[in-house]
């Protein structure tokens, strides 16, 4: 098995980013609801040669803005803050450029397509917003999601050539839902404690906001792709996923959007992540193999079943990965399960069943190499943490789709898949449960200068890694979360 590491959650980072963005739960699905509406609605005309987008002068990899769009209390701010952890993005919340400029909210009124003063300052803080978005994407950001009702074609008509006229990318996200019971149910999850309802009363809450929501429906104008809108690139999300209409996919990155949109759901739902019962190999100081569990590794199990029974956790789905260990753990909770080969331990290539003792001596510059770059660094036939990372996303689709499940897994898996869902972006909740049975410790303290002492080794290149770093991102790639194993076999990790 793997020894110890530092993740941080920007080994998820597909596209590099100037910053990362974090939020706390209550602001996970606080729906924005600022757009500039207009009591004159267009007809829905064709747009014109000069309004479509000019794809073909785009660099490949030019920036792209992600706009979400629909009414309020649809789960727009939801979807994109779990884009956000998902690839690392920033996200530019409209309500929170309003709520700065108006201190104090005191209706839906402030809604009304007839209130100008109200609608003066709402397009206001739109510019604002949107010129942090070019000063974000124009100083090194490569995705920005722009988080807004945008209900209008006015406005998004503005946002159109905001992109053109500083040659970024667009992908609209529009999130469409008629299910009251859906509506309803995000207005008291969610809006009660929104910064606009400080201590209010739960029913003046639902009013209020119900009737913000049909300020907007005067106006709203949704995607057309069959005339208005069909040269635009987007996707419609409707009732929290249930039908989806996908127009214009024009490159990798929305494709990506696509993917991502499809397989989550907003529902909430319980993981818990356990790494398996200390093996043979644990014992012994081996890393990787198929070993099976060790006589503590076996009453690790059954206190894991009377954990699982004590706290009832109904339609429970339980996933192991093919090897012995995790196997013969899932097997004494009585209760069926899956076996996924990429939830298979981090292959250690030549180094399978090794001591580090036995590596450091025979390959000592293959040891020195891991210990100057850990994740990039890929053992000989074998893995790097990166590998791991890309082979994982799968697995991630599943448990961000899915109900309940448990994950009896690995040290090196758990490590990659806790270093998704602890972002702070994620607005996760996690309970650590000990289940208090001895083990042995598998960390191997991180060498770092003054705490770890060991023979010098010269420096070394960086190897296999899939792209290349900056400067800023060696220093930065292993900062994050870091972990105490010795007691890892005794865990679980609730989400």
């Amino acid at each position: 098995m793997a020894d110890g590491v530092t993740v941080s959650s920007s080994v998820w980072r597909h596209y590099e980013c100037m910053k990362a963005v974090r939020f706390s739960m209550s602001e996970y699905q606080q729906d924005d609801t600022d757009s500039t509406s207009s009591s004159d609605a267009r007809k829905p005309e064709a747009r014109g040669q000069e309004k479509k987008c000019s794809w073909a002068s785009y660099m490949t990899n030019s920036p792209t803005m992600i706009v979400m769009m629909g009414l309020p209390a649809r789960g727009k701010t939801y979807m994109s803050k779990k884009l956000t952890r998902y690839l690392n993005w920033i996200v530019f919340n409209l309500g929170v450029y309003r709520r700065d400029a108006v201190k104090a909210y005191k209706s839906y009124d402030f809604f009304r397509h007839d209130n100008k003063e109200a609608m003066k300052i709402r397009k206001q803080c739109a510019l604002v917003a949107l010129e942090d978005v070019k000063m974000y994407l124009n100083e090194g950001g490569q995705i920005a999601v722009f988080d807004a009702t945008n209900t209008t074609r006015e406005r998004r008509d503005l946002i159109i050539n905001f992109v053109h006229e500083n040659s970024f990318k667009v992908f609209f996200v529009e999130s469409v839902c008629d299910d009251p019971e859906v509506i309803a149910a995000n207005i008291l999850e969610v809006k009660v404690s929104s910064p606009d309802y400080p201590e209010a009363h739960r029913e003046r809450v639902m009013d209020d906001f119900l009737k913000r929501i049909e300020c907007y429906q005067v106006t709203y104008q949704p995607l057309d792709p069959e005339e208005y809108d069909k040269d635009l690139s987007f996707i419609k999300v409707m009732n929290v996923g249930r039908r989806f209409l996908v127009n214009r996919v024009q490159d990798y990155i929305q494709s990506k959007i696509v993917y991502y949109l499809m397989n989550i759901h907003v529902h909430s739902h319980s993981i818990y992540l356990c790494r398996h019962g200390e093996s043979e190999h644990n014992v012994q100081g081996r890393i990787g193999g198929d070993s099976e569990l060790s006589p503590r590794g076996r009453q690790f199990a059954r206190v894991l079943r009377e954990f699982v029974e004590e706290h009832k956790l109904s339609d429970l789905k339980v996933w192991t990965s093919q090897l012995r260990r995790t196997i013969q753990t899932a097997e004494e909770l009585g209760v069926p399960y899956e076996q996924w080969k990429i939830l298979n331990e981090i292959d250690a290539g030549v180094c399978e069943e090794m001591t580090y003792e036995m590596i450091q001596n025979t390959l000592p510059e293959e040891f020195a190499l891991r210990d100057q770059d850990k994740y990039h660094y890929r053992y000989p036939g074998g893995e790097s943490y990166q590998d791991l990372v890309q082979r994982l996303e799968p697995v991630i689709m599943e448990l961000e789709r899915q109900g309940n499940v448990l994950v009896v897994c690995h040290q090196a898996v758990m490590r990659c898949l806790l270093a998704y869902f602890l972002d702070k972006s994620a607005g996760c909740k996690v309970e650590m449960f000990h289940l208090n049975v001895e083990a042995v410790n598998t960390h191997r303290e991180r060498p770092m200068q003054g705490k770890v002492k060991r023979e010098s080794a010269p420096q070394l290149l960086r190897r296999n890694s899939y792209t290349p770093l900056s400067s800023h991102d060696q220093d930065s790639v292993c900062e994050g979360i870091n972990f105490d194993y010795s007691d890892e076999l005794n865990n679980c990790f609730h989400f």
